[in-house]
């Protein structure tokens, strides 16, 4: 047994080691306003810091930017038969969600990213 099921709840596992998608509306963080950071479900890996998130209307959390790059991976998706942005943690290989270039400015990305992928530590006020 893969030492990820012993540690990650189902949907966590599929989501994060099974490239899946939860259900839009139903992951956590959705709502999160808090100021913090969002990190890794899977390492702990600093991923997104919620100055850079924003209501997309998608059903999925949603950053117009990354708290570090250097933990984000980004690699061609063509699983739905159409090119798209995979967004990978790069510590863990944990599949995050997807990027796309609707998102506002000053980047005009969003990373549209599970919930269920993520960990929420808020900061000091």
């Amino acid at each position: 047994m893969s030492k990820w099921k012993n540690i990650l709840s189902d949907i966590q596992y599929h989501v994060t080691r099974e490239s899946g998608t939860e259900r839009p509306f139903t992951g956590p963080y959705l709502d999160e306003k808090r100021n913090g950071i969002f990190k890794c479900i899977c390492c702990n890996s600093e991923l997104f810091d919620s100055k850079h998130k924003f209501e997309s209307g998608s059903g999925w959390p949603s950053f117009f930017d990354t708290n570090s790059s250097e933990n984000i991976d980004e690699k061609d998706d063509f699983s739905l038969l159409m090119k798209r942005t995979e967004v990978k943690c790069k510590n863990c290989d944990a599949h995050l969600g997807h990027l796309f270039e609707d998102g506002p400015m000053p980047t005009g990305l969003r990373y549209c990213i599970n919930g269920n992928a993520l960990n929420f530590e808020e900061k000091d006020k």
